[in-house]
């Protein structure tokens, strides 16, 4: 298992990435979105539920705001409190303000099942905060799903509204997948260095300018999707 300092470390890493890293551009714009989601709940002392938070990088943005914050997840690290499935939550209903789960629900065979379970434990107007991958490279052979917008709102259903957001347009979808694929073709470590100190921060910062010059919200290409829905309140 990984140390605590290591989890805490790899959490910051997808907080603040650095240039040099080949999700930088979608990193930076979901870390600007949850913290707008995030400025809109009610209170100072909430309860949390980490769907997938074997890392927990956005409990950062909730600082001098939590009561108690709760992660599930598969895999243990020095962070999760109960290993568990997102489809199979066992908490009791009803219990959270918020919940976080992030490039979780493409490992989900069922993912309804899971939005589901994080409607049932939220509160009455409690919200859910998620991202998800639209386009990419298999990650692991244990992937399942890519996410479009009708299909996301289609899953949350059940809440009483919902917000379905890219995580940067076309442009940037397409230069966050050329960094990606270029990562994934530098197998020796060696040349993968070499690839993150040179080109992949011009990809970036390429990618970053062009969006700005363009100023289009064209997002057929996007890469990731953000998603926040609120639970209907009592009556």
């Amino acid at each position: 298992m990984k140390t605590l300092d290591a989890v805490l470390a790899e959490g910051r890493k997808r907080l603040y990435p650095a240039l040099t890293d080949p999700s930088w551009l979608v990193l930076r714009r979901r870390r600007k979105i949850f913290k707008a989601w995030f400025s809109r709940l009610d209170g100072r002392e909430l309860d949390v539920l980490d769907v997938g938070g074997r890392l927990q990088p956005y409990r950062a943005l909730l600082e001098g705001r939590l009561r108690r914050y709760v992660a599930v997840d598969l895999l243990s690290t020095p962070l999760v409190n109960i290993v568990g499935r997102g489809e199979q939550i066992p908490l009791a209903s009803e219990r959270f303000d918020l919940v976080i789960c992030t490039q979780v629900l493409e490992y989900v065979p069922e993912p309804a099942m899971a939005i589901a379970e994080m409607h049932r434990v939220l509160k009455p107007g409690g919200c859910m905060v998620l991202s998800v991958p639209s386009m990419a490279m298999r990650d692991a052979d244990e992937e399942y799903w890519r996410f479009l917008p009708h299909a996301l709102r289609l899953l949350v259903g059940p809440f009483a509204e919902s917000e379905v957001v890219p995580e940067g347009g076309s442009i940037i979808g397409f230069f966050r997948t050329v960094n990606g694929c270029l990562n994934a073709f530098c197998r020796y470590p060696i040349l993968r260095t070499i690839f993150h100190w040179t080109l992949c921060p011009v990809l970036n910062l390429s990618g970053e300018c062009l969006e700005r010059m363009a100023g289009s919200d064209n997002d057929q290409f996007a890469a990731n999707y953000s998603v926040w829905a609120r639970k209907r309140t009592e009556g």
